[in-house]
């Protein structure tokens, strides 16, 4: 297979023979719907691939090669009346430069108008009557020279605009004079209000018959909404649930493909799923449809690595996705934002809101946010939290979608709470000893000593019965080792953490880690604070209270010791089981079961 990593030109896929997993079958609810649609997805979630695919359907130019580019897809077999029927003006304010004062962006947006409108009238020479006469100072003049030079050939013009919130988000995040930026941008006189003023003019009967835009979040939209109120948010849309984004089904076909290709048994390709359900899959954009849906680029990046090499990649946070962390720690900056990131982490007690908030004035970012809700559904928006489920009074709950943008908020948690150079040495140092040595007490030390007295506070404490859970999860987190998995269902019961080492990685020295987890008050103890501080770790382990919680926690670890085994027979467990009690939040007290 030809993977299109990197690749979003549908064209060159489909010319080439490249991988496409076919998304046609949305080209008739696109349709249906309205004529000025904005379409939100997270970063890097295949948005740009779809604009092509619309580009290439409804482009004049393209009539002749409708059968090579669309004949095997599902459009094909009942294609629109609109196919191959407009004019196509694409812009993408991805390459506009967010450096600089406003009137340097002002020009930066202009030039890349008139850069459009120019390639226009190379691609459509042959229909033209004359090259389009460009206004270098003022692209809407442009713009309107366009539409008047075709509105005698007897084919409207479609507009498609991608990233177009992406250099106003960067300006807004920005810590030099950001706000003061957008501001600029946005307000009445700003290039972009006037822009989209101008983009609805033409679609008022000057010719500009359709426009779709894609985007991350609908922030810039609600800040411009009186210059451009006339495009409906599709983004939640039931019948456009999978315009973006692979089901287990299609993963699970290439999955098998490669494992043939590489002369792989069936189970590598079952290990392959496991690693993608884990670190890519989640995403749900509506009730109205259960399906989880995987990273597009990731499951591209993991297949490429896959079929060139014949083993999955060691690193499964591709590189072009780090870049979410900026969104968490931007948010997480923002009033009140660091606990709903802290919140996010807690599997126990998930992010609800009544419904997702879509006006997102900078204003109320910025300054005020109304409460958690606005945040929560900010980040969902970020593409970092996604729809779950909802609860008994029909709230939305929203949680992390998989692993690797849950160790993108660990990394978060780890930078608020640890020290730098030294702390982040030692973290790692410990988690290796614990891991590749089955040695618990150089961590304990360090969660005493460090970690517990720089999360003991208003904003980043967790309800005493998560916090050692939530401590472990951001110190042993590690996705080049792991598949951390929290609340596993084993039989009756649920474990209250395991690391499962990455079927990968079966053949190093690494251990499974299995822990059961207990809380007790200090006051159960009967002792002071300052007595508890004192007592060597042996002489807390045989407090009454104290050896009850361990031994309790060591009876919940036989029984789900014995059921992983029974749950997961082709697993070769190398299991290190661990319960541990923390009394309060300053001692550590464990008890390690015998090596299985």
């Amino acid at each position: 297979m030809n993977i299109p990593y990197g690749t979003s030109d549908f064209y060159l896929i489909r010319r080439d023979g490249d991988l496409y997993l076919d998304r046609t079958q949305t080209i008739s609810a696109i349709e249906s719907i309205g004529r000025q649609l904005l379409f939100l997805r997270p970063r890097r979630f295949g948005k740009s691939l779809l604009l092509s695919m619309l580009e290439n359907y409804y482009d004049i130019n393209r009539a002749d090669e409708f059968a090579s580019l669309f004949g095997n897809l599902a459009i094909a077999a009942n294609p629109t009346p609109n196919h191959n029927r407009y004019f196509i003006l694409k812009w993408n304010f991805s390459v506009v430069d967010a450096n600089g004062d406003h009137e340097h962006i002002a020009r930066g947006v202009h030039s890349h108008i008139n850069s459009s409108i120019n390639f226009f009238s190379a691609r459509y020479h042959h229909r033209l009557p004359a090259a389009i006469e460009l206004d270098e100072s003022n692209a809407l003049r442009s713009l309107e020279n366009l539409l008047s030079a075709i509105s005698r050939l007897g084919h409207p013009l479609y507009l498609l605009i991608d990233e177009y919130d992406n250099f106003a988000n960067e300006v807004m995040s920005s810590r030099e004079r950001g706000k003061q930026r957008y501001d600029e941008l946005v307000n009445s006189e700003g290039v972009l209000k006037t822009l989209f003023k101008g983009v609805k003019a033409a679609a008022e009967g000057q010719g500009l018959e359709r426009v779709f835009i894609v985007g991350v979040s609908p922030i810039v939209m609600s800040d411009i909404t009186s210059g451009y109120n006339v495009a409906k948010n599709i983004s939640n849309h039931p019948d456009l649930s999978r315009a973006c984004g692979f089901t287990r089904e299609e993963v699970m076909v290439i999955n098998r493909q490669i494992a043939a290709q590489c002369q792989q048994p069936p189970e590598k390709a079952d290990a392959a799923m496991a690693l993608m359900q884990s670190f890519y899959n989640g995403y749900r954009f509506t009730l109205d449809d259960d399906e989880r849906l995987y990273n597009p680029t990731l499951s591209l990046y993991f297949w490429d690595e896959w079929q060139t090499r014949c083993k999955f990649p060691r690193d499964l946070l591709d590189a072009n996705l780090a870049m979410d962390r900026n969104r968490i720690a931007y948010v997480a900056r923002l009033p009140h934002g660091q606990a709903v990131v802290a919140q996010a982490l807690n599997p126990q007690q998930p992010l609800t809101v009544g419904k997702l908030a879509n006006d997102f004035g900078i204003e109320a970012i910025l300054n005020n946010p109304p409460d958690g809700a606005f945040l929560s559904s900010l980040l969902c928006h970020l593409g970092v939290l996604t729809i779950d489920g909802v609860t008994p009074f029909d709230e939305l709950t929203l949680r992390i979608p998989n692993q690797v943008i849950r160790s993108l908020y660990v990394e978060r948690m780890q930078q608020q709470l640890l020290n730098g150079y030294e702390d982040n040495n030692r973290r790692q140092a410990v988690a290796h000893t614990l891991c590749a040595d089955g040695d618990f007490l150089p961590l304990a030390d360090f969660i005493e000593e460090r970690f517990f007295t720089a999360i003991d506070n208003r904003d980043l404490r967790w309800s005493n019965e998560l916090t050692l859970k939530m401590t472990l999860l951001l110190l042993l987190t590690n996705d080049l080792w792991y598949l951390p998995r929290s609340e596993l269902a084993l039989g009756k019961g649920y474990s209250d953490l395991l690391f499962e080492v990455r079927s990968d990685l079966r053949h190093t020295p690494l251990y499974d880690l299995l822990f059961e987890l207990k809380y007790l008050s200090p006051s159960k103890t009967g002792l002071s604070g300052e007595a508890l501080a004192r007592m060597p770790r042996e002489e807390l382990a045989t407090l009454p209270v104290v050896k009850s919680a361990l031994d309790t926690a060591e009876c919940q670890l036989q029984h789900y010791q014995t059921r992983l085994k029974q749950q997961f027979p082709d697993v070769q467990w190398h299991l290190n089981c661990w319960a541990v009690i923390s009394i309060g939040l300053g001692r550590l007290v464990w008890r390690a079961m015998p090596l299985s």
